[in-house]
């Protein structure tokens, strides 16, 4: 069974995935919100259609001293529906502090298009929440 990592954002949400083993993490892809959850839920039912998931982990947005914000509160409501709609999977969130900078040091170190970094850094970001999910698993 996969993990299924998610960096809820007000315009996009990215969406990244382990392998089988739980080993390592890809992005998947950027969705688009245009102010709805509905588009998110619905790409959310077509990889569950695709893939095997046991584990949903959301980045919950925290402020640098590790207190909840107010994107977290937008981001705990997201995590409810995801908790109604998809109650046979397990919902974790887990601290996301950082992992936009990491992800756009991440992409400055490849040499990524300015243009482009938009589309790619929650998908990016989503591989670091989910990596920080299964990192503290192994422990």
């Amino acid at each position: 069974m996969r993990k299924l990592g998610i960096d809820y954002g007000d315009a996009r949400v990215g969406i990244s995935l382990t392998d089988p083993l739980n080993i390592t993490v890809q992005g998947l892809e950027t969705i688009q919100r245009n102010g709805s959850d509905k588009v998110v839920l619905r790409h959310l039912d077509e990889i569950l259609d695709k893939y095997e998931i046991d584990t949903i982990v959301v980045g919950m947005p925290l402020n640098l001293k590790g207190e909840k914000t107010v994107r977290a509160e937008i981001t705990e409501q997201f995590v409810h529906k995801l908790k109604c709609k998809y109650n046979k999977i397990k919902i974790v969130t887990v601290d996301e502090r950082l992992t936009t900078v990491a992800a756009h040091k991440t992409m400055n170190f490849l040499g990524i298009d300015k243009n482009k970094k938009h589309n790619i850094v929650d998908t990016i970001s989503a591989v670091y929440i989910l990596e920080t999910y299964i990192n503290s698993e192994n422990k």
